[in-house]
């Protein structure tokens, strides 16, 4: 199972690297399911991994100038404070057994594992569905609706904070939709805010020796791997022609973990 998560996290790479978002969803799964790591402890961790991964992912966007910094600024403020207060304050107020019945038991984990499912089924619909005109490559004058990307800023950061997912299926429309930018730059810019928000959130509680530094990095690296290797097949296949193709993997995937959670763990 080992072999398997590693494995695992080398295609979470590549799929950042091939369709520009998506991979770091299957992060927290490949954390609890393949290398048994309780999952509050997984979505630490998973800011980390993909935290750093959309950093070194944001490097060729940057040689590139493809990284809007005033968008990523703005928008990245609000999710930044939003992810940060929601690791250090929301986390850890949730109670270990959040709610109980005769014959059910809701503990913190299992909720961290129904949230995580939900956002995977919402991430799955965003990329299997067609027709998206807000997607394509449009060149208009950046204009910014703060209200608006102040209030997505905060759900997203909240999310990330909760899950340990970057987000970018959410991200990236918003900042074509709410930002004006292209879409090259939006994939870009969604990588430099997932990757500052998910390490500060992961710092915002990491400080113990309760921190397995070794195998967050082994993950990391392989994810990184897979980045090269995905940044790599896009020159020669089309990322957005494999994305519903994705997206239904990531449903079935979210389906498994409601169903899991919420009938085979009893």
């Amino acid at each position: 199972m080992e072999l398997l998560g590693y494995f695992c996290s080398i295609l979470i790479g590549v799929a950042l690297g091939l369709i520009g978002g998506g991979g770091s969803i299957l992060t927290v799964p490949v954390l609890v399911y393949l290398f048994g790591i309780e999952p509050v402890v997984a979505t630490a961790y998973s800011l980390f991994i993909v935290g750093l991964t959309s950093a070194v992912g944001s490097v060729t966007y940057f040689q590139k100038r493809l990284v809007n910094i005033r968008t990523a600024i703005i928008f990245g403020i609000p999710s930044i404070v939003a992810v940060f207060l929601t690791r250090a304050f929301i986390v850890p107020a949730i109670p270990e057994e959040v709610f109980s019945s005769a014959s059910f038991v809701m503990t913190k984990g299992m909720l961290m594992m129904i949230l995580f499912a939900i956002l995977m089924v919402a991430a799955s619909y965003s990329m299997i569905k067609k027709n998206q005109p807000v997607m394509k490559e449009v060149e208009e004058p950046q204009k910014f609706n703060y209200p608006l990307i102040l209030i997505e800023g905060v759900v997203v950061g909240v999310l990330t904070g909760l899950v340990g997912a970057g987000g970018g299926f959410l991200i990236i429309p918003a900042l074509v939709v709410l930002s004006k930018l292209p879409m090259k730059e939006a994939v870009g810019t969604s990588l430099v805010i997932i990757a500052a928000k998910s390490l500060i959130g992961f710092f915002a509680e990491a400080g113990g020796d309760h921190i397995n530094w070794l195998f967050l990095f082994k993950v990391s690296l392989f994810a990184i791997v897979g980045i090269f290797i995905g940044a790599t097949l896009s020159k020669r296949i089309n990322g957005e022609k494999l994305k519903p193709a994705f997206g239904w993997f990531v449903l079935v995937m979210g389906v498994y973990i409601l169903v899991k959670e919420l009938i085979l763990s009893k």
